[in-house]
């Protein structure tokens, strides 16, 4: 969902940046006149309008994980390049190595489709915290209370898409207490315009990740189409390039010293509102698995990777994004305990404490809210469930072959529907496309690899009573040999093989 971040700094030499974070429709009762202080010289309509071409047009949710921004009339797009990764890795071979070399069309006819790539913009938004809440009660249980507010989004969401030519999605904010209604339109036809060598995108490598001030190239660009009504449509040869409702001028005058600055974007979701106990979990429990796990997973496959060119650009984007989270999270962890967010999570917590105490109603209703989080996460410590789970998630869907028995698992649930062929086929389409994404770009010595760490590895850390039930079978049938294992699953499974 669409989110301004406002990074700005004042017209004062000494001023700090604000860092805030707003909703577009709050910054001009908000945020616009501290905003014009600053330097902007845009108007509030001109930022945020329903019925007007304004910024929210020329902002862009690349692909449902990136940002990009409309650059031309003619709905080019720039965005990051390792947003643009995975596409640029998809069209590579050994013959035209664009992750190496880098990619330009010379021309609109020589742009390169995305299967599945799409451009999403804003059209509007509304607070509709009352309509979802309508029916709620203090008196529900939380069963009772998520299907309540469930029924009411869908119904909102469903009146808001008019009938399928929009995207409408129902967010909850502040746990819960508040909701908001986003409106967008998806386009689906999204080419590669061009990209620079990856010494220049990806300049730093996983080290630079994450790291700042940076010295990468790190950008792409793509361009969306259109049916030649305007319309968004599938990739035809009779599509066109969009026509910019809103596009941003690229200034080439540089910038000075207490410039006005604002990024306007699509930010992923926050920790921010953890507890004292879920950082504690955090920390002791979560992050370590990921750094373990991510370690493994990483080390297996770019030993695969560095065997020939083919299985190198055949896994450079799963590589990326294992790399991305794993780095994310060390860097995450050292940020934790630097900023000692663990106790600054306590002293929050005395506050609140404190004014519980302040009445007998506060008592009453938030009276155990503390005692009930610190429980709950106690529980989840002692069964160590997240460590668990994200030691099986990142090592397991590490190894590609792990994703296609879960695909023939919802293909038995969706078969026991008993539907229609029609129907049928529709919901069985998603999995089809699912199973032929991997074994499009499958190695099985690199898979066989990343399993066997993975096995040895999730021996080493979990306690047996967490270990999956696979690890009976390799107690019995293979006596503890984890390699004798996996090289008759490699020779037998036809999932792996």
């Amino acid at each position: 969902f669409l989110v301004i971040l406002v990074l700005t700094t004042g017209l004062l030499a000494k001023a700090a940046p604000d860092e805030g974070m707003w909703l577009p429709i709050f910054v001009e009762r908000l945020n616009y006149e501290e905003m014009q202080a600053m330097g902007l010289n845009l108007s509030a309509e001109e930022i945020y309008s329903i019925n007007n071409s304004s910024l929210k047009d020329a902002i862009v949710n690349f692909g449902n994980f990136c940002t990009g921004e409309i650059v031309s009339p003619e709905g080019l797009i720039l965005t990051n390049h390792h947003c643009g990764y995975e596409a640029i890795q998809s069209h590579s071979s050994i013959d035209h190595d664009y992750l190496t070399d880098g990619f330009w069309a010379m021309s609109k006819e020589e742009e390169l489709p995305n299967k599945g790539l799409t451009a999403t913009f804003f059209v509007r938004m509304a607070d509709v915290t009352l309509e979802v809440l309508a029916d709620v009660t203090d008196e529900m249980t939380e069963a009772e209370r998520s299907k309540v507010i469930k029924e009411a989004m869908s119904t909102l969401e469903t009146a808001a898409s008019e009938e399928g030519k929009y995207t409408a999605e129902v967010k909850g904010f502040f746990n819960g207490n508040e909701y908001y209604l986003f409106v967008y339109e998806v386009y689906n036809d999204v080419r590669l315009v061009g990209a620079p060598p990856s010494a220049i995108g990806k300049f730093g490598g996983d080290t630079d990740n994450w790291m700042w001030p940076r010295h990468t190239g790190d950008f792409s660009m793509f361009r969306v189409y259109t049916a030649p009504d305007g319309s968004p449509a599938e990739y035809s040869e009779e599509n066109v390039p969009m026509v910019a409702k809103r596009h941003l001028k690229v200034s080439t005058k540089g910038i000075e010293k207490n410039d006005f600055a604002m990024i306007w974007g699509y930010p992923g979701s926050t920790d921010r509102y953890r507890t004292s106990w879920g950082i504690d979990l955090t920390l002791n429990q979560i992050n370590p698995a990921i750094d373990v796990m991510g370690e493994v997973v990483l080390s297996k496959m770019k030993e695969g990777m560095n065997q020939n060119d083919e299985v190198r650009i055949m896994y450079a984007s799963k590589y990326a994004q294992i790399a991305n989270l794993w780095k994310n999270k060390k860097g995450e962890s050292r940020g934790l305990k630097r900023l000692k967010v663990f106790d600054k999570k306590k002293e929050i917590e005395s506050e609140f404490a404190k004014w519980v105490a302040e009445n007998p109603e506060k008592q009453e209703k938030y009276g155990t809210v503390l005692a009930d989080f610190e429980n709950a996460y106690q529980l989840i410590s002692e069964k160590g469930n997240d460590a668990v789970m994200w030691n099986l998630q990142l090592g397991l869907f590490g190894c590609q072959a792990f994703i296609i028995p879960f695909q023939f698992k919802k293909t038995e649930q969706i078969l026991s529907q008993k539907l229609k062929k029609d129907e049928l086929n529709t919901a069985l389409e998603p999995i089809m496309e699912t199973i032929e994404a991997v074994y499009a770009e499958y190695d099985p010595a690199t898979e066989k690899m990343i399993y066997t760490g993975v096995l040895k590895k999730l021996k080493e850390v979990l306690p047996n009573d967490q270990l999956p039930d696979i690890y009976n079978l390799i107690n019995d049938k293979y006596k503890g040999d984890i390699d004798a294992f996996t090289d008759e699953v490699f020779k037998k499974s036809v999932y792996a093989s």
